[in-house]
């Protein structure tokens, strides 16, 4: 990777990825997708490889992130309503990693139970 790009989003499918980058180049910022091609050709890797990363140059990150905190989509509970932080009531919302805390875990990571991660105060519930 490019030591003057840091990675802002990765994405499972690069269709996802061009929607952001496309916001992201109409305001000026350079981006690059790593990864693209590799999951265009297999959609299968995409877990394994990790997805395809969405590359902001260093000097336009904190703009890029800005903007990106704007027109991501955030978590729904299940009938569709804005999920709110227990400590600071935003809805900027997101599934928090997995923690793999065990093997077992690491093994079988979909009887983890799910939690998420608030985007403005980072409380994980």
């Amino acid at each position: 990777m490019n030591d003057d790009y840091n990675i802002l989003a990765v994405f499972e499918y690069s269709t996802e990825a061009h929607v952001t980058k496309s916001k992201l180049d109409s305001e000026n910022i350079q981006t690059m997708l790593m990864d693209e091609k590799t999951i265009d050709s297999d959609p299968l890797v995409s877990n394994a490889i990790g997805g395809v990363k969405l590359l902001v140059h260093k000097n336009d990150f904190e703009k890029a992130v800005k903007i990106y905190n704007e027109i991501r989509m955030y978590q729904k509970d299940k009938n569709g309503n804005e999920i709110n932080c227990p400590k600071c009531q935003s809805n900027r919302i997101l599934i928090a990693p997995i923690q793999r805390k065990n093997v077992f875990y690491m093994l079988f990571p979909f009887f983890e139970k799910r939690r998420h991660i608030c985007n403005d105060c980072k409380t994980i519930f």
